[in-house]
């Protein structure tokens, strides 16, 4: 309920609004006259009013005028008074056209109201009047109206009594026919016809024609009834049909009956005269062929009247049989090649008899065959269908085909099909076709002249089905016709002209050939692969038998490229790839292939492709170098890894610990007590690497080594043990001489630090400041002669290198001889001054050190730290 009443207000509403907006339009302008039709070619003229809303501020000097969308010149305006402006259009030639009406009011356009206006022409005066009359049915009368008025024209046929003239009867129509209906159709002898024409521009009327309603009576169609043969009577026909019920009475008529010949597609007519009285008629048709389909239908007339019935509904009928088939079967075969069992598949087609007259209606055909060699192993198929198809082995066989009727069978036709192994000779040697306008002509050439017998196949290339070929066998003649209508344009097809020697078929000569070409459907789709730097190959593939529409002559390949020429290669059909050379390296191209038969070419899509920077050349160039580099890195790498030892052991030997040493077990107290130690440890000033002395290793021939390395062990052995003494007595003296210098023999890696209390100590190389070392003499008698060198300071912040307090328990082994090479001495500038200040020519010899003697004491430096010194 609420719902119905919300639509009540909305239509309300809507009704309102619609209401105010027709009461504003009539307010605010109006056009007249309104949808004017005038004549073509006349002058139109045209008023529009302002209303109460515009003329406060707007009068008819405002109005503009337009025709469809044009503005018309202002020289045909008039203005009436202040609300009324016209208009006036000469030669109007628009069949329909809008005029509208605008204000033009501070530059603003707006439009108030608009009409249509057509155009068009008087009617004609009606003519050729003429009627036909179906008996207390309808009464039709047709006429012509002249020409088009291009207005509403409304017809009206007038139909007169010619007996009364008073007597008039109309019906109205807007085309050129008008009917009148049962009851208004009754039968009266004698009628007048007469039609109007009227529009609004004008009208006309036709003079009335008297019309005698039985010259215009028109029949339903009779009704065949029955078509009978008579028995015994081998060439008749009886055929009977019925009158239609609604003709006008007494009178006399004509019945016209057509037989149709459907083998010769021939017709003939049989005229029978009747009385309207009667309800049936019927007639024989003589002279007729036996055995043969006839096609029977009637139409009747009224002596009269000048209108034929339609013809009645055809029937078919067959005329009785009197003889056997008289003609051969027109038999063809396809083998088709051998399946793996050794059997194979031919396939028999045959065509209907086409003798006239025909010798009966064919009720199917027998097919006999057996193997050439043994006639016993005859085999008998009855089909009715004009084709069949026999499964046989690989020998030759004989097959044979009649048709046959209720009255017997026709001749046979014989056919051999060759054995598999069997070769034929090949008889045609050449064959040619071509076409006119009208057919295609196929010719060939024989190498035996006394032939005189061909059979011409040909089918579509697409076709499959062996039933869908078509043959033709030909007499006396070494060529061929056949209508164009036979083959379909744009098709390929086969042709194949087969030689005929008794039963025996030869081998065909085949062609191919286009009745009429056009140009490919599509064209080839070119694939590029992998270009290289200067070329590419291009491949594609043949074009679909059914998208070719002829021969294809040859391929153009067109290549671009990018802001360049464009470039063209032209290849032979048969080749389905092409190599372009002498390409811009990393450039992009465009390529496609047009395919051209005899009416013209298609391309295909365009692809692109871009070729490489560098060709396989290029890279091994580059990559091989590299390669080769990067494989002496890694065969390099590969023998450090596996000779590291060795390399380490030959670059970076190994420094035996003293402490580590198990050759000797020493006591840890008299480690402990030793002064010499506790002399080291209690300096309270640290030892500057400024006054360390450095005295380098000089021997001078590597096998010397040994007895040198023995000597100076010795040396400094024997010095230790007189230092261990005075440092016990608490008296400080220098090592080894009289002059009181120190000496030692120290590894290039490790040297010894001998500070001023005498201490020896094993430093690293690395951790020694560099220092500029004077090389020694050698002693002629191969011992080491020591030299001091004074360490000077290569730089000017007095930086030193601090020994560090000892700390902790150490413990004191044997030095291993075996592990030292070679030694460097240091002198530590602590020592007394007599020791300092001898020449740097003199040479001091050690005496031997003890080997492995117990209670050595060796001290390295790893078992104190090193502090930088500020």
């Amino acid at each position: 309920m609420v719902t119905e009443m919300f639509s009540c207000l909305i239509w309300m509403f809507v009704l309102f609004c619609s209401s105010i907006a027709d009461e504003n339009a009539i307010r605010d302008a109006d056009i007249f006259p309104s949808s004017p039709e005038i004549e073509r070619g006349s002058t139109l003229k045209l008023f529009c009013v302002l209303g109460k809303h515009y003329t406060p501020h707007r009068n008819a000097s405002h109005i503009i005028w337009k025709l469809n969308h044009e503005l018309i010149s202002q020289e045909n305006y008039n203005i009436v008074n202040e609300t009324v402006s016209s208009v006036t259009i000469h030669n109007f030639t628009y069949s329909k056209a809008h005029v509208k009406c605008f204000t033009r009011y501070l530059g603003k356009e707006q439009l108030l109201v608009h009409t249509e206006v057509k155009s068009g022409f008087p009617p004609d005066i009606p003519g050729n009047i003429s009627c036909f009359y179906y008996f207390e049915t309808e009464l039709t009368c047709t006429w012509t109206s002249g020409r088009e008025t291009n207005l509403k024209t409304i017809y009206t046929l007038y139909r007169t009594v010619m007996t009364h003239p008073n007597t008039v009867d109309s019906c109205q129509s807007k085309t050129e026919s008008c009917s009148f209906y049962y009851p208004n159709a009754s039968y009266i002898s004698s009628f007048c016809f007469q039609v109007k024409a009227k529009n609004v521009l004008g009208e006309a009327s036709s003079d009335c024609v008297p019309i005698p309603l039985e010259k215009i009576e028109k029949f339903e169609p009779p009704e065949i009834l029955s078509v009978k043969k008579i028995t015994g009577i081998k060439q008749l026909l009886t055929v009977t049909w019925k009158m239609p019920e609604k003709i006008i009475p007494s009178q006399r008529l004509t019945c016209q009956v057509q037989y149709k010949n459907l083998y010769s597609n021939s017709s003939s007519f049989v005229t029978v005269p009747l009385n309207s009285a009667e309800k049936t008629g019927s007639c024989n048709l003589t002279g007729l062929w036996d055995s043969t389909e006839y096609s029977v239908a009637i139409r009747c007339i009224s002596v009269t009247s000048i209108f034929w019935s339609e013809w009645s509904r055809g029937k078919t009928v067959s005329t009785e049989e009197r003889v056997a088939p008289s003609g051969k079967v027109d038999l063809w075969r396809v083998i088709e090649s051998s399946h793996s069992a050794g059997n194979r598949s031919v396939h028999l087609m045959w065509k209907p008899l086409n003798s006239f007259p025909p010798s009966g209606r064919i009720l199917g055909y027998k097919i006999q065959y057996f193997p050439e060699k043994n006639a016993a192993l005859n085999m008998t198929l009855i089909s009715t269908d004009r084709k069949i198809t026999l499964l046989l082995n690989e020998e030759a066989y004989i097959i044979s085909i009649a048709a046959y009727n209720s009255a017997g069978n026709s001749p046979e036709v014989i056919l051999r099909i060759p054995s598999t192994d069997e070769k034929s000779s090949q008889i045609i040697e050449t064959v040619r076709t071509f076409t006119t306008n009208e057919e295609v002509v196929v010719e060939w050439t024989a190498s035996v002249p006394e032939l005189t017998e061909y059979v011409v196949e040909w089918y579509e290339e697409m076709e499959m089905d062996p039933s869908g070929r078509s043959w033709q066998y030909v007499s006396n003649s070494t060529n061929w016709k056949t209508n164009k209508k036979n083959f379909k344009p744009f098709i390929c097809y086969n042709i194949s002209v087969y030689p005929i020697y008794g039963h025996k078929v030869g081998a065909p000569y085949s062609i191919q050939t286009y009745v009429q070409e056009k140009k490919p459907s599509e064209g080839p789709v070119a694939d590029t692969g992998i270009p290289g730097k200067n070329e590419v190959t291009i491949k594609w593939n043949e074009i679909s038998k059914d998208k070719r529409n002829g021969f294809i002559s040859n391929y153009t390949i067109f290549y671009k490229p990018e802001d360049g020429k464009e470039l063209n290669e032209t290849v032979n059909s048969n080749i389905l790839q092409y190599r372009l050379k002498s390409l811009q390296a990393n450039t992009q191209y465009t390529v496609y292939i047009m395919a051209r038969n005899g009416a013209g070419g298609t391309s295909g899509e365009p692809k692109t492709f871009k070729t490489l920077k560098f060709n396989k050349e290029d890279v091994i160039f580059i990559a091989l170098p590299i390669g080769l580099s990067m494989l002496f890195l890694l065969s390099l790498w590969i023998t450090c890894i596996v000779k590291k030892h060795a390399f380490k052991k030959v670059c970076w030997p190994d420094i035996p610990n003293p402490a580590e040493s198990v050759a000797v077990e020493w006591p840890l107290d008299a480690s402990m007590n030793n002064s010499f130690l506790k002399g080291a440890t209690s300096e309270a000033k640290p030892t500057d690497f400024e006054d360390i002395s450095v005295l380098e290793d000089c021997f001078p021939e590597e096998s010397q080594e040994e007895s040198l390395l023995m000597n100076c062990e010795n040396h400094v052995s024997e010095c230790a043990d007189i230092n261990t003494k005075d440092t016990i007595n608490g008296d400080k003296k220098i090592l080894c001489n009289e002059e009181n210098e120190v000496a030692k023999c120290f590894l290039p890696s490790m040297p010894y630090v001998i500070t001023d209390q005498d201490v020896r100590i094993q430093m690293p190389s690395a951790l020694m400041p560099a220092k500029e070392i004077q090389p020694t003499e050698m002693l002629e008698d191969g011992l080491c002669a020591l030299q001091q060198t004074s360490v000077k300071n290569e730089e000017k912040d007095n930086e030193a290198l601090k020994l560090e307090d000892f700390s902790g328990k150490a413990l004191f082994n044997p030095y291993l001889k075996n592990s030292v090479k070679t030694r460097e001495f240091l002198i530590s500038e602590s020592l007394p001054e007599h020791s300092k200040t001898e020449p740097k020519s003199q040479s001091t010899i050690l005496p031997p050190f003890p080997q492995n003697v117990s209670g050595q004491s060796y001290v390295t430096l790893d078992m104190f730290g090193l502090a930088s010194a500020h």
